[in-house]
């Protein structure tokens, strides 16, 4: 029997499947990420512990290599910033595990910064199934990926970034292919290997190299802690830049549920230093809006005017408090 994944001909002399799986073993074969490290092949035989000690100490070892690319996330921040600035979106876009946790960081910006869910999105190959059951085939699709992006009406102003920890997934880069080519949207490569054709087709490419993973070629483990880690940079520190935050404040917080309610209390008692009474009376005449109850108090003015001062600074808080005509 012939093993599908040895690079055979076809019996018409043209490419069989073996040729495909045979250049593709090749290729992963020269990926940091997919590396097989002999003096872990027998990590089964270990304690628990010494697994979970040397999983850790795997751990480990991602932040600094996130460190060596802040000066590239830093870059691509900006120009997320100056984009949605604009009016643009954040997209993120990738499949599988990185799929996933672009969706994650979507889905948390609404209750974090209180964002419409428009304006940062994320995208999985496959659909939202794909969150939970693999979608054969799915990610080895570049016009599947112009076509989701179609759907959303791709502009210049927004910002399309592709995650892929190997760098090579046709999904993510035909993202940020179709995103550059058609409309001139600004576009953000995320990987884990060095010199990925990811980086290559985005105009900011973001390559942290975590090195071979504890099980070979299991990319949820450093790499996705790796993806994790910069998400986290790209989304909250590019709404600290557009005024989401007051200092290191949550001030656009949604406030949905209880817990989040009390935070919103707590939030404006750190901000202002006012007692209970005066901070209920202000989220009173705000509505719940943390930002313009802080408005109020710290800027002397009403409910109203909280909201067009706000308004009038882009939502910056600090702007707005600087141009309140409050008396000291």
């Amino acid at each position: 029997m012939t093993s599908t994944t040895d690079a055979t001909p076809a019996p018409n002399g043209n490419s069989g499947p073996g040729d495909t799986y045979g250049e593709l073993r090749a290729q992963l074969a020269t990926l940091t990420t997919e590396a097989f490290r002999p003096e872990l092949s027998e990590i089964d035989r270990l304690p628990t512990e010494e697994i979970a000690r040397i999983m850790n100490g795997e751990d480990a070892t991602v932040p600094a290599a996130v460190a060596e690319q802040l000066p590239a996330i830093a870059a691509a921040i900006d120009g997320t910033a100056e984009r949605m600035a604009r009016g643009g979106r954040l997209i993120y876009a990738g499949a599988g595990t990185a799929g996933r946790l672009g969706v994650l960081d979507a889905s948390e910006c609404p209750p974090t910064f209180n964002t419409d869910p428009s304006e940062v999105v994320g995208l999985i190959a496959g659909g939202p199934s794909a969150m939970v059951t693999a979608v054969e085939g799915a990610e080895d699709s570049k016009e599947l990926a112009a076509d989701d992006l179609d759907a959303l009406g791709l502009t210049a102003d927004d910002v399309v970034v592709g995650i892929s920890a190997s760098g090579r997934t046709p999904y993510a880069i035909g993202a940020v292919e179709h995103a550059r080519e058609r409309c001139g949207a600004l576009t953000i490569g995320l990987s884990c290997n060095a010199g990925s054709a990811l980086a290559a087709a985005a105009e900011h490419g973001i390559e942290v190299v975590v090195g071979p993973e504890l099980l070979t070629g299991s990319t949820r483990l450093k790499a996705g802690t790796a993806q994790k880690l910069v998400l986290n940079m790209l989304s909250t520190i590019t709404m600290i830049r557009l005024g989401k935050t007051y200092g290191n404040l949550m001030v656009d917080v949604r406030a949905s549920n209880e817990k989040l309610r009390a935070r919103s209390r707590r939030i404006v008692a750190l901000a202002t230093g006012a007692g209970d009474d005066e901070i209920e009376a202000a989220l009173a005449a705000t509505d719940g809006e943390v930002k313009n109850a802080i408005l109020t108090i710290l800027g002397r003015v009403e409910g109203p005017r909280a909201a067009e001062l706000l308004a009038a600074s882009d939502g910056h808080l600090r702007a707005a408090l600087d141009a309140a005509p409050r008396t000291t």
